[in-house]
């Protein structure tokens, strides 16, 4: 009788659908000194530099940065067309970056990466920082279509992270870069994109 039944269960089991693909985390670093390179700089001095940096299997990290402000495109990049997304307070970008990955079988596909920026938003105290998680989507080979999805607050923000993640999650995969607004989560100092 067992045996009976085990086998029906089995079979119920096989007619079932699959799910469409299971959503994980993993983490990566920038170290600009380590892991990345320079692929352009002032050649007159100053804070203008950009950078090339390792990310998750194979997808690069792009920096931008000049006059003490960072933008960051996560995946592969537009031809010939850098877009700037950034804060226009002061600002920089903590060294772990969490790529949220969508697994379907034996492939695996970053679709969105959650990053900690901190920005100096109060003129009369630089030292005093809000901490922002930007989420935003990954650029494919063949779509380049990497942009900022969402912003979420994180200083004074316990569930900051599980925002970030519902949001990269939620929209990413079917956002359009340049016509679809992020989603902002709490109060964020300013931030803009420029083509």
């Amino acid at each position: 009788m067992k045996r009976v039944l085990l086998a029906a269960f089995a079979s119920l089991l096989i007619g079932q659908p699959s799910v469409a693909g299971d959503i994980s985390s993993a983490y990566t670093d920038i170290d600009t000194d380590k892991n990345c390179s320079i692929f352009s700089a002032n050649e007159e001095g100053g804070e203008f530099a950009n950078f090339v940096c390792d990310g998750w299997r194979g997808y690069p990290v792009l920096i931008f940065s000049g006059d003490l402000r960072e933008s960051v495109l996560y995946g592969f990049p537009a031809k010939g067309r850098q877009v700037w997304e950034s804060f226009s307070a002061f600002n920089s970008t903590g060294p772990k970056i969490e790529w949220r990955i969508d697994t379907e079988g034996s492939t695996s596909i970053p679709f969105a990466t959650i990053h900690r920026w901190f920005v100096s938003d109060d003129p009369d105290n630089p030292k005093k920082k809000t901490e922002v998680l930007v989420v935003s989507k990954v650029g494919q080979i063949g779509q380049q279509d990497g942009c900022v999805v969402g912003l979420v607050r994180a200083s004074g923000n316990a569930g900051a992270n599980d925002a970030a993640r519902k949001i990269a999650d939620d929209k990413a995969r079917g956002f359009a870069c340049g016509t679809d607004k992020w989603t902002v989560t709490g109060e964020v100092p300013d931030f803009s994109r420029s083509d």
